[in-house]
């Protein structure tokens, strides 16, 4: 048998053994299935390789760890909640909209233990410079403790500077704690945090990689950036920690993201899935201690919230889930703003219906790509909504990363996950839903007025492209689940 031969032979039999795991033991549902199956026929000597980087998850056992019923606090207030509104006695809501969402509250109550909240006080920044500079000053004032993780934090400019800020609180004595994803900062050396951690803050990579550079573990990151700071001030959003997230990246331009600055009851939720992610992933957990957990002593505010994390802990999708309860309940307008557009079956249905129903439906995604094969998949989708009169919009001042989901200017999802189904499926995410008329019109004003800064994709001009583009579209649509 010649070396070819043999060669040929042991990647037939990796490869087949691949795809029984995948049909026999992984079990995915059968649009991944078929997605990998090809892939593993398409391409035989890097499939298995692919699907060892792309297609596996870490185990039941360890993702358990994540599940919000593990803080205690957040758990025994859910079912409080529950239980509330099983019994017909409802809530009193500051904003009386609020009460036609009570469903959807009840859902995430039941799926995320996503206590409901209403003394929140928002603040909503739409570029990096405005968000950064309240970060830092934020963290200037702390003086117990600094909780922060993000997907990916850049060694540059803007890096040096927060780790600098972070490591000035630490040397006064605040607990600062720092929690990175190893795959989101597989360029950044561990050798960037040395000056906090030699200032007596801690740092921790999620899910990291024993090979310097390479991580097998591509799926199931934590995709989520939040910030909580002395229990009484949390971010969240879109927002990474780097230059191009303040538009200084010529390849990108002006970075357009939505984040939020949060005061107020719903923080003591960001900080348990904080606390839970920290000790998943660090040699030194932390307790759950009530110093942590500090409510307002006085209404900061009077919005109404919930803090929706999702990931693959659980099969219930929970963020996507709620995406589709919000368009479902639309009567007016959806306004969605997303980087990436690869939705499955059940997010499109709920889009066409809404659009065939009269209602003003408006995607808007960004004109350039960074990601490829999620941008020709995206376009794929939006040929398909254009054909039932969905407005698709192209922005084109610089890079849309915003994450938003308007509905009827009555309630507002705004965090870390795109529409897509690696966003839904595989990785850890947490987004914030307002019920409160007041900020889910200032988001629809603020979707308003980047429209301006937009192109209108027609069918006419879809119909129209050219031919390289439908091919381009429909081989990415095929690989969309495993995207």
């Amino acid at each position: 048998m010649s070396v070819l031969h043999l060669l040929y032979v042991v990647i037939f039999v990796v490869d087949v053994g691949t795809a029984a795991v995948i049909i026999f033991v992984e079990r995915h549902n059968a649009a991944v299935t078929w997605a990998w199956l090809m892939v593993l026929l398409f391409i035989p000597i890097g499939g298995f390789l692919l699907y060892v980087l792309f297609g596996q998850h870490i185990s039941r056992f360890r993702l358990a760890r994540f599940r919000l019923r593990n803080a205690t606090w957040v758990a025994r207030l859910a079912e409080r909640q529950q239980r509330q509104l099983a019994q017909g006695g409802g809530m009193q809501y500051n904003d009386p909209a609020a009460k036609q969402y009570q469903d959807l509250i009840a859902m995430n109550l039941t799926t995320a233990y996503a206590v409901y909240t209403q003394d929140n006080g928002v603040q909503v920044f739409t570029n990096g410079k405005d968000k950064f500079e309240a970060l830092l000053a934020d963290i200037a004032r702390a003086q117990d403790h600094i909780h922060l993780e993000y997907y990916i934090f850049r060694p540059d400019g803007l890096g040096e500077r927060l780790v600098a800020a972070l490591a000035e609180r630490a040397k006064a004595g605040v607990e600062v704690r720092l929690l990175y994803d190893a795959v989101g900062c597989a360029w950044t050396p561990k050798s960037f945090f040395r000056r906090l951690e030699a200032a007596g803050g801690q740092v921790a990579a999620f899910f990291p990689s024993r090979i310097p550079y390479i991580n097998l573990r591509m799926n199931n990151r934590n995709h989520r950036k939040v910030v909580v700071i002395d229990g009484k001030i949390a971010y969240v959003g879109g927002f990474n920690v780097g230059d191009e997230y303040l538009g200084r990246v010529e390849r990108f331009g002006f970075w357009r993201d939505t984040h939020l600055r949060i005061t107020g009851s719903a923080i003591v939720e960001l900080q348990s899935i904080f606390l839970l992610d920290w000790n998943s992933s660090s040699r030194d957990p932390i307790e759950f201690e009530d110093r942590y957990f500090r409510r307002a002593q006085s209404s900061l505010g009077g919005v109404g919230m919930q803090v929706v994390a999702s990931g693959p802990d659980t099969a219930w999708e929970q963020i996507r889930n709620a995406y589709i309860k919000m368009i479902y309940a639309a009567k007016q307008s959806v306004y969605i703003q997303t980087p990436y557009f690869i939705p499955d079956d059940s997010l499109l249905t709920a889009l066409k219906t809404a659009a065939l129903s009269g209602i003003d439906v408006r995607v808007m995604l960004p004109q350039k790509a960074d990601h490829i094969w999620v941008f020709w998949a995206s376009r794929f989708y939006l040929g398909e909504l254009l054909q039932v009169g969905v407005k698709c919009y192209l922005y084109g001042d610089g890079f849309l990363h915003a994450k938003t989901v308007v509905v009827d200017r009555a309630v507002a999802s705004v965090g870390t996950a795109n529409i897509d189904i690696r966003s839904f499926k595989l990785n850890f995410e947490v987004n914030a839903i307002l019920y409160d008329r007041a900020k889910a019109g200032e988001l629809a004003d603020i979707f308003e007025q980047d429209l301006t800064k937009c192109d209108r994709l027609t069918l006419k001009m879809y119909n129209g492209r050219p031919r390289f583009e439908r091919i381009a579209e429909s081989c990415a649509r095929l690989l969309s689940p495993i995207l």
